[in-house]
């Protein structure tokens, strides 16, 4: 299977070093969308979908304005999973399935651009979106998104061990070599998504971290800005602090078998695309 990196949806936060690390507390930091699109014998598959064309056309009422404000998202139409598929020479109409890490507002921002692909989710994140239990799940994900009546696959708690992890599982009418993973803490239903390349694993582990030092195997840090954010958006943080360990340790431990990358990092998106990571 080839696998292409995209971003489908660049933030510039107000915090400079606090938030990316990089030198300057006074200019905009740089996060990114991180998707996957891969090709498979049997069409395409997206791996979350970034801010979509009607991000790019309505922002304020398809992503939020205070998400909007908080992190600095301009959408622009050359960033949304659509044009980048075209400008790849695919046809988006080929995309059949979609895997969700989660369902926050910069990852299920463009379900509503692939309507007849099957969207797979875990069961407990699908729950959360479209029937919230409380005012913090009704806030935290956008209905619009949603409005659509996507084609929904739900996966409870089964699956087998890999690497460490427990309920590992495939999903209905993909390769087995797509794998859900769940990583329980930033929402109740996230997950990471493993491909298997032919070459190794590629560990796309959603917002279960954000920095790319977070998984330094000798001295693991992150900026006091993102920490914060980070503590600010998790649902539960015992098991988000349970699964960022085993993210480090089998990162450390089997660097040669799976490259572990989050979906915010402009670091590991560039070094992927260069082949690096």
């Amino acid at each position: 299977m080839k696998v292409h990196h995209l971003n489908c949806g660049s933030m510039r936060p107000a915090g400079g070093k606090l938030l990316d690390g990089e030198p300057g507390l006074l200019r905009r930091a740089e996060l990114v969308a991180h998707c996957l699109l891969i090709e498979t014998g049997d069409g395409l598959v997206l791996v979350d979908t970034g801010f979509g064309r009607e991000g790019v056309a309505r922002p304020g009422e398809w992503l939020g304005r205070p998400f909007l404000t908080l992190v600095g998202a301009k959408p622009v139409a050359a960033e949304t999973a659509v044009a980048q598929i075209k400008a790849l020479g695919l046809d988006p109409a080929d995309v059949r399935h979609i895997v969700m890490t989660h369902l926050d507002v910069d990852h299920a921002g463009g379900l509503a651009d692939f309507p007849n692909a099957v969207v797979h989710v875990r069961a407990e994140e699908h729950r959360a979106a479209t029937a919230p239990a409380n005012a913090a799940e009704k806030n935290r994900y956008r209905a619009a998104q949603f409005a659509h009546s996507p084609r929904w696959s739900t996966y409870d708690e089964a699956g087998e061990p890999w690497f460490g992890f427990e309920a590992v599982r495939s999903l209905k009418g993909l390769p087995a070599e797509i794998l859900l993973v769940p990583l329980t803490g930033h929402t109740r239903g996230h997950t990471g998504v493993a491909v298997d390349t032919g070459d190794g694993w590629l560990l796309h582990a959603g917002d279960a971290y954000f920095f790319h030092g977070q998984l330094d195997p000798v001295a693991p840090h992150c900026p006091p800005g993102l920490t914060v954010f980070q503590n600010l958006v998790q649902t539960l943080r015992g098991p988000r602090l349970e699964n960022l360990a085993r993210l480090h340790e089998l990162a450390r431990d089997h660097p040669d078998e799976v490259k572990v990358f989050s979906a915010h990092s402009p670091v590991e998106l560039a070094a992927l695309r260069r082949g690096t990571v």
